[in-house]
């Protein structure tokens, strides 16, 4: 019998690596990791991105595995934002190194919508440019670039480098965002409620009130994250900015407790769709809106169906006979209807949901179903095309791809809000200083400075903190470690920090413009009990945030122990359950550190 020839493990793993790339159709590429979203050459990809800012440096993200379909790219909608330059990221990099956190003040923490959206800046959003059912469609899209471009164009002449903060550069999924407020009766814009003026653009309001003659309801979403009274004013202040709003409050997860990540996690996964707060709402506005040329009495009895249901374990089952799922993957403009459609055509109501990436499209889309039928996830830009569901026989649901528009907000604040994908930053640590100084991190994290010996008192709030100190600090009581030289992995401390802002566990809430001179009225305000009814909030939940501080810390680090490092770890529903949780069934007690409570969001 003849001798085997050696094969190492390198040949090995090149081998399994081309086989992979073989099932999915990517003969042409040898970068299979979950890090390869950023080009890695000139030309490399560009037959699958169609971004078409040619005069732009322009990063693309979130690469994801082809298929053995051909016609299918699902790269083709991902994000592309413009690149940073490398002098800036080095010298952000620095300043996070030096720069002494001080808690910002009140009035620092209160945002105006002119401050984003500046009137003379021409912070508009590219239009689809008009066209007839004669035209042939490659000169469709042609004319469609051209005009992209020149917005582009016009927009960079406004506004100096670096002044604009990140904005979608992929004209296909702009094409996305026209298609769905063509076909749509009502637009759903839906906003996060931390920070709900960094995602309401004005010039959509303007154009889809004005120009397109069409409703738009506004759901301030996650408002389980926020103090009752911050959300009232939020809402009234929105309200009062653009009088053709319908303001609806919405949350997927009522009466949550944030006392703890375990509890959090847990509760989660427990809860229904069919639960969430805020659908009865969305269907009155709707009400209002048709004035009785739609019939909603079928969506009004599925309400009815699903709050009977809330008390059953687990979501509702349902029968299928009202509901289709379709899902439009065609890129043939003929196809879709122009936008001076008859309304309510065949007495189906087209309500289209739009808004930024991690806003919670998706997740609002199955608490109105009542299912789940749209996986959602904290990674930017994972809905890749628009959808379309019956949610009866005449209300119709169309969930549109996030899109980032073109803003002057600070770029740390985007990160923050979940904007850009935390595992795509190449300097996550002044986004962590943007955050400790506006949070109190260090009663939340119990921290201890990197500097500190055993002879002195553990008193944190008596030393001098910077953002790489938080994160070297995170790093050692999470026992993150680098894999060559067991160094405090600062990079993923960072990471994991943002990934608690995002995830509403280190609660960053922005405040509307004279919030602190009228706190004390939104406090005492007569609609303030309806805004805590929907949240599903309990007086003795109120300070649950600090009562688990004085139990021990060690047990934190075992919670951590498989924390995942990238957004595509989590599975289809967004809410992880990690090893800890299986720990946590098998018997064993544990005690997470605290996190912010309801009244320390303020």
């Amino acid at each position: 019998m003849p001798r085997k020839k050696p094969f190492s493990n390198k040949q090995k793993k090149k081998q399994l690596q081309v086989k992979r790339e073989k099932k999915r159709g990517e003969t042409g590429s040898s970068h299979s990791s979950r890090n390869a979203s950023v080009e890695r050459g000139p030309g490399r990809d560009r037959q699958s991105d169609t971004s078409d800012s040619e005069t732009t440096d322009i990063r693309r993200i979130n690469q994801q595995p082809g298929t053995r379909d051909s016609r299918y790219d699902p790269n083709r909608f991902r994000l592309h934002f413009e690149k940073e330059n490398k002098e800036e990221v080095e010298k952000r990099k620095k300043i996070s190194r030096e720069k002494i956190l001080k808690p910002v003040a009140d009035k620092e923490l209160e945002i105006d919508m002119n401050q984003i959206y500046p009137e003379d800046k021409g912070l508009d959003f590219p239009r689809r440019p008009s066209w007839h059912y004669n035209m042939q469609r490659e000169e469709l899209l042609r004319k469609e670039e051209k005009s992209f471009l020149e917005y582009l164009e016009a927009l960079h002449s406004k506004n100096p480098p670096g002044t604009l903060s990140h904005f979608e550069h992929n004209l296909e999924t702009w094409r996305q965002l026209w298609r769905v407020i063509e076909m749509s009766d009502v637009i759903l814009l839906i906003v996060d409620i931390r920070h709900p003026v960094l995602q309401f653009p004005p010039a959509l309001y303007h154009y889809i009130t004005g120009e397109l003659k069409k409703y738009i309801i506004l759901v301030i979403n996650k408002v389980d994250l926020c103090p009752a009274p911050l959300v009232l004013a939020w809402k009234h202040y929105l309200s009062k900015q653009f009088p053709h709003l319908h303001c609806i409050c919405f949350t997927s997860h009522p009466g949550q407790p944030y006392s703890t990540l375990l509890q959090k996690k847990r509760m989660r996964k427990k809860v229904g769709w069919n639960q969430a707060g805020g659908p009865i709402h969305i269907m009155r506005a709707c009400q209002e809106i048709t004035a009785g040329r739609v019939d909603l009495s079928s969506w009004e009895k599925k309400i009815q169906r699903d709050a009977v249901a809330m008390g059953t374990e687990g979501e509702q089952a349902d029968d299928g006979s009202e509901s289709v799922l379709m899902e439009h993957h065609s890129d043939v403009a003929m196809e879709m209807n122009s936008p001076t459609q008859e309304l309510y055509k065949d007495g189906v109501l087209t309500l289209g949901c739009i808004g930024f990436p991690n806003v919670g499209k998706s997740s609002v889309l199955n608490s109105l179903v009542g299912r789940k039928v749209v996986s959602v996830s904290r990674t930017p830009g994972h809905t890749k095309y628009f959808q379309t569901y019956y949610l009866t026989p005449t209300v119709k649901l169309c969930d549109c791809p996030g899109l980032v528009f073109p803003s002057r907000v600070d770029k740390q604040l985007q990160i923050l809000a979940g904007i850009y994908p935390v595992s795509q930053l190449q300097e996550p640590y002044s986004s962590v200083g943007y955050l400790c100084e506006r949070t109190n991190f260090l009663s939340v994290l119990k921290l201890t400075h990197p500097d500190h010996s055993p002879e002195t008192p553990r008193d944190p709030n008596s030393q001098d903190w910077t953002a790489w100190d938080v994160c070297e600090a995170w790093a050692e009581r999470r026992g993150y470690k680098t894999a060559k030289a067991a160094r405090n992995d600062v990079y993923r401390a960072a990471n994991s920090l943002l990934r608690l802002a995002i995830d509403g566990r280190l609660c960053l809430c922005l405040r509307p413009p004279g919030y602190a001179q009228s706190k004390d009225e939104w406090e005492s305000h007569s609609d303030l009990g309806e805004i805590i009814a929907l949240q599903g909030r309990k007086e003795e939940e109120e300070e649950c945030g600090d009562r688990e501080d004085d139990e021990g810390e060690s047990s934190s680090e075992l919670e951590e122990d498989n924390d995942r490092d990238a957004d595509d770890d989590e599975d289809a529903d967004g809410d992880d359950e990690d090893d800890t949780v299986k720990a946590d069934k098998k018997g064993l007690t544990l005690n997470m550190f605290s996190v912010l409570g309801e009244n320390e969001c303020e």
